[in-house]
């Protein structure tokens, strides 16, 4: 690590902040958030929801415990840049292949470390999440905010296209397998393709754009909508597709930008959040059992409550700002939740979601 090498933050409000390189050198653009989870980083890193932004960890020392293999979420790290108070220079870990460092930069990942991140996550507080970039190249503050004016905001920005899989795949079930997912990769993370695993299920992962033709061709017990980065508002197409699926009564379950595109299908709105909510220490109460989870988010846009038809019931609101956590519908085997329940980073009081899904999908086979 180059601790002499300078770096430079600049956000769209003007607001700058000047620290050191680690990782790549470059510079390197996109919506600033931060997360506010204690551990996890590397699948933080590899969780394809955060394409097209710049992430901020709360946490005061970052790579302590080094990069593994294992842990990666997908293909490879998905963020524009990283933000951490300190970079730790020692991988204490039996588990440990690399440091944090050396992984980002073997993967061109901009960092910047050394910087007050409790003002920074203030300032994105108050002002919301914007856009931003890291340089250590250009560290003219007037020079780069103008190039931060230019760039793309995340408004109407659809990413799925940009991390979704080119080819479908299967993914088998650990053991003997007693039911066939379809699951649409909107940016969707390996540990949710192990829990279908683990409960006897074979994934067919699918592109973005696969037709609702394609995906009933496959003749599916059920239909998964992953996570995913970008504006839910912008995917009409894969509205409309997925509209047609849930005329067919195949069981549907959809978790973060899957749950905001079903809002969509049965005819509510999103909108965009002012910071989001992400990290590891969310409180949903489950509305259909009265208890409270502690869930990992990872999400910039939601539901509008007032916006759902009578056809759809609330079933999780997260008891942060009341915001819409999960809904099923009254009359089809569909379901959603705005976190994420594959617990990749932690913790795992969700995991009963997927159970749920393996009960609905028995129920149907039976009718």
């Amino acid at each position: 690590m180059n601790l002499a090498k300078k770096a430079i933050l600049v956000l769209e409000t003007g607001r700058t902040f000047r620290g050191a390189s680690f990782g790549a050198e470059g510079e390197t653009f996109g919506e600033i958030v931060f997360n506010t989870s204690m551990s996890g980083y590397q699948e933080i890193l590899t969780d394809p929801s955060y394409a097209g932004q710049i992430v901020a960890m709360t946490y005061p020392l970052i790579g302590n415990y080094g990069v593994n293999e294992a842990d990666v979420e997908s293909r490879r790290p998905w963020v524009e840049g990283f933000v951490v108070r300190e970079a730790s220079r020692i991988a204490s870990n039996w588990r440990s292949t690399e440091t944090l460092d050396s992984y980002l930069k073997r993967h061109k990942i901009v960092g910047i470390e050394h910087i007050d991140t409790r003002a920074l996550v203030r300032h994105i507080r108050d002002k919301g999440a914007m856009r931003s970039v890291i340089s250590t190249v250009d560290l003219d503050e007037k020079s780069l905010l103008e190039k931060v004016l230019a760039s793309p905001e995340m408004n109407n920005r659809e990413l799925a296209s940009t991390v979704t899989i080119d080819e479908s795949f299967d993914y088998p079930a650990e053991k003997d397998e007693q039911f066939h997912v379809v699951a649409y990769d909107f940016g969707v993370k390996t540990n949710s393709l192990r829990e279908f695993s683990k409960f006897g299920c074979r994934v067919t992962v699918v592109p973005a754009e696969t037709s609702a033709n394609e995906v009933l061709a496959m003749k599916p017990d059920g239909i998964f909508l992953s996570n995913g980065p970008g504006d839910p508002a912008s995917m009409k197409k894969t509205v409309a597709e997925i509209k047609k699926l849930t005329a067919t009564k195949v069981p549907m379950f959809g978790i973060c930008l899957g749950h905001q595109i079903l809002g969509q299908v049965f005819g509510g709105e999103t909108y965009k959040l002012k910071f989001g909510h992400r990290g590891g220490n969310q409180p949903i109460m489950d509305l259909t059992t009265g208890k409270v989870e502690i869930a990992s988010h990872n999400h910039g846009f939601a539901v509008a409550a007032k916006s759902l038809p009578g056809t759809v019931e609330i079933t999780h609101v997260n008891l942060n700002d009341q915001t819409v956590a999960g809904l099923r519908h009254k009359t089809l085997p569909i379901f959603s939740v705005q976190y994420h329940p594959e617990s990749a980073p932690g913790p795992h009081d969700s995991e009963y979601l997927f159970k749920r899904f393996i009960e609905l999908m028995g129920k149907s086979e039976k009718a």
